[in-house]
């Protein structure tokens, strides 16, 4: 990379977790508004929910394009146009008069706000490899936890200051933000002699080939599962704060403190010990911490009938700890099995895991929310199945062999 577009580690950290975390402020921060809107626009909780489940929807699919594109005109011009869009639809929802002109802003949204995110990650296989890359992934993931905790309880405190409506201006001057800190810190790092032509079908190719590889649908099965198991908790935050616990809007730190020091924790300790300690001894020790809690919480939860918010919480808490232990890690592992199709394939594995957050925000969360136990049992047989599924691709996957002296993929530019 040119000396002229380095950047400092820490300062490439900030940026990309910048750019990750409008995913988790488009969702969380209007999680304490759910039941504002529902006054305010005269609809049901069910149509509430739809605000979540639509935005999910319209996420994937635009998911599919973000990295193709980027492998195609670079990572900087797509980073910019989606943060920019970002901006305008987020003042549509702002601006919408009726649940119906919400939910196609909502729509128009998740077509956009999912480039920085999805094209960021591709951005930190083009600079590091092997460990190094692991350690930078972590790094960002530490950072991007912060996310999850402070966006309702900023939705919670814009809410008591204004109104639903001032939560998506908030959005939009964050999608402004964005746009300016990525112009100005970001460099290219995707240079024209890498990209792939311009054309429909080979787009489409890549992204087909990367769907199509047994190795990298398991594993991005994997990953989407192991998520899921932590999103089907913030997607029923509203039930689990307000229902169960019986607090307010503004309390939803409650939970969400708690998973954000978990995950903090967890990323903290996959970039001090990945290269240290076996991969597959990592991975299983994080996949062990979040089944032992959804354990711990089915239990716990079908013996009383007026739950603790410490044994409530603490459950959520070791499934984000264990998404954090595990994800940097499949993530590059899915990244290096196709290494000059990065773009496509972390297209594809942003569409399948935002197409389940939006089915479990949509349909599981509702049905088994009402009911805590319930709510663990699902939590841990995603988090069970993205286990068997890690434990399949070691089984079966062998890496590519190379010819002595042959590089496996083109050389990666170094900050």
């Amino acid at each position: 990379m040119p000396s002229s577009t380095r950047l400092g580690r820490a300062t490439l950290v900030v940026v990309l977790a910048a750019l990750t975390m409008v995913g988790p402020f488009s969702i969380d921060a209007i999680l304490p508004a759910f039941d504002a809107l529902s006054a305010d626009l005269q609809v049901d909780a069910g149509a509430v929910q739809q605000v979540l489940s639509v935005y999910l929807l319209s996420f994937a699919l635009a998911s599919i394009f973000h990295g193709s594109l980027s492998d195609a005109l670079g990572r900087k011009p797509v980073i910019l146009t989606g943060c920019g869009l970002y901006a305008v639809t987020s003042v549509w929802c702002a601006l919408a008069p009726s649940m119906p002109a919400l939910l196609a802003g909502r729509a128009a949204q998740g077509l956009v706000a999912g480039a920085g995110m999805i094209v960021g990650r591709t951005v930190v296989r083009d600079v590091y490899e092997g460990p190094a890359a692991q350690r930078f992934m972590s790094h960002i993931s530490m950072i991007f936890a912060i996310a999850p905790a402070i966006a309702p309880i900023i939705g919670g405190w814009l809410l008591g200051w204004g109104s639903w409506r001032t939560i998506f201006w908030v959005l939009a001057g964050y999608g402004v933000l964005t746009v300016i800190v990525a112009a100005i810190l970001l460099p290219e790092t995707h240079p024209p002699a890498r990209r792939v032509p311009f054309h429909p079908r080979p787009l489409v190719t890549s992204f087909l080939g990367a769907a199509l590889d047994r190795s990298v649908l398991r594993l991005t099965i994997a990953i989407a599962l192991n998520f899921a198991a932590l999103f089907l908790y913030i997607a029923s935050a509203p039930a689990i704060v307000v229902d169960h616990l019986q607090l307010g809007p503004a309390d939803f730190g409650v939970l969400f403190v708690p998973l954000v020091l978990a995950m903090i924790l967890g990323s903290f300790l996959t970039g001090r010990l990945v290269g240290r300690v076996r991969q597959g001894a990592f991975v299983a020790s994080g996949f062990a911490v979040a089944v032992a809690g959804s354990v711990f919480a089915a239990v716990y939860q079908s013996t009383v009938q007026s739950p603790a918010i410490v044994w409530t919480v603490l459950p959520a808490a070791t499934g984000a700890l264990g998404v954090a232990l595990v994800f940097p890690i499949l993530t590059i592992s899915l990244l290096d099995l196709r290494p000059r199709e990065r773009g496509a394939v972390s297209s594809f594995q942003a569409f399948l895991s935002t197409l389940l957050n939006a089915v479990v925000a949509g349909v599981v969360s509702p049905l088994v929310s009402a009911s805590l136990s319930a709510l663990a049992c699902a939590a841990g047989a995603l988090t069970s199945g993205a286990m068997l599924l890690w434990v399949w691709h070691r089984a079966t996957h062998r890496p590519p062999v190379m010819p002595a002296g042959q590089p496996i993929e083109e050389p990666t530019d170094q900050l």
